[in-house]
């Protein structure tokens, strides 16, 4: 069937197998429908684009049609590409999105938390599964439907739209190793209150010891994540004794770093040191050499994170969780060691 350019009730009703009057019903008052009923009839809503009328209330809301994100920085690309497919799709439901920073702070994560839920949000999305104990008390208090993402583990008590941290990390070792690499070391995020952080460093710590000698992990330094942070890293490691032939870096603003730094210091890259990055966003392409990296499905997991979080909110449905794959990017900043 040809999508319409502008979708009517009229579309959504034929699409969904329903009567107008019970798409009305779904949108403004959501309780008075079947909740399988209300699952196709958002479906069909996604499938064709159609954005309820503002009047309404929106078919994915119980309350106040918002939904929070509470993300741990606005400073730097990483969260965009995937927060902005979320929104998308929450406005697809009508569902406004508010966002909040917690600066890779437990603490005022909880206090975000509080904050939204106070001022009525009907659900919320955070990043990682690290919580203080008292924001894990909290969420289960109040019932209050969240999705998790940029992570994954087997949890059945969580639900995930996100990845595997550790074992992507593994993968683009064993790929450093499998180039000829045996003197390595990590650029690393502050794991610290941070389980994808501590994840990554974990993954290419298994991933040497599974390859076993004579590779060895010279160093991981931890280090806030920004570029000066990167390349400041970068600097001390390339000024110790024994230097490595290749740097994984926890993200790729670090490794952007890194290598803006490695040509102020001139030295080559990756004739000189390979570099690796983490996440495969917009700077990955921009810097010189270009980066290899972990390519993330941002986008991927913020649709998938929305309609998870809106089946949680309009339907009695108890969703999976949703695991994502990884892919290593082959760039220009990974070569063999110099021999």
């Amino acid at each position: 069937m040809k999508k319409p350019v502008n979708p009517t009730l009229e579309d959504v009703a034929r699409v969904a197998n329903a009567s107008t009057a019970t798409i009305s019903r779904a949108i403004n008052t959501p309780d008075k429908v079947a909740p399988e009923t209300r699952l196709r009839i958002l479906n069909a809503i996604r499938e064709l684009g159609y954005t309820p009328h503002s009047g309404g209330r929106a078919l994915a809301s119980n309350r106040s049609n918002t939904v929070g994100a509470i993300i741990p920085t606005m400073a730097n690309a990483m969260f965009a590409s995937g927060l902005q497919s979320f929104q998308e799709e929450l406005a697809i439901a009508g569902v406004t999105l508010l966002v909040a920073s917690t600066g890779y702070d437990g603490k005022h994560e909880f206090s975000q938390i509080q904050s939204l839920i106070t001022h009525g949000a009907d659900g919320l999305l955070l990043i990682g599964a690290a919580r203080l104990p008292e924001t894990r008390e909290f969420l289960a208090l109040r019932q209050i439907p969240y999705v998790v993402s940029w992570c994954y583990k087997p949890d059945p008590k969580i639900l995930f739209a996100g990845f595997d941290n550790h074992k992507a990390a593994y993968g683009m070792t064993m790929e450093v190793l499998r180039q000829g690499h045996r003197k390595i070391a990590m650029i690393a995020g502050i794991s610290e209150g941070n389980d994808r952080a501590s994840n990554r460093i974990k993954g290419v710590k298994q991933a040497i010891r599974d390859f076993g000698s004579p590779a060895k992990l010279l160093k991981v330094m931890q280090t806030p994540y920004s570029q000066t942070k990167g390349g400041d890293a970068f600097a001390n490691l390339m000024h110790k004794p024994t230097v490595p032939t290749a740097i994984i870096c926890g993200n790729d603003v670090l490794a952007a770093g890194a290598i803006v730094r490695a040509r102020q210091l001139g030295i080559a890259i990756p004739r000189d040191v390979s570099i690796t990055g983490f996440d495969d966003i917009d700077i990955a392409t921009t810097v010189y050499p270009t980066l290899t990296t972990v390519r993330v499905p941002q986008r991927r997991m913020g649709r998938s994170a929305a309609r998870l979080l809106l089946e949680l909110l309009t339907t009695d449905n108890k969703p999976a969780s949703i695991e994502f794959e990884t892919e290593i990017i082959f760039r220009e900043s990974l070569a063999p060691p110099p021999s």
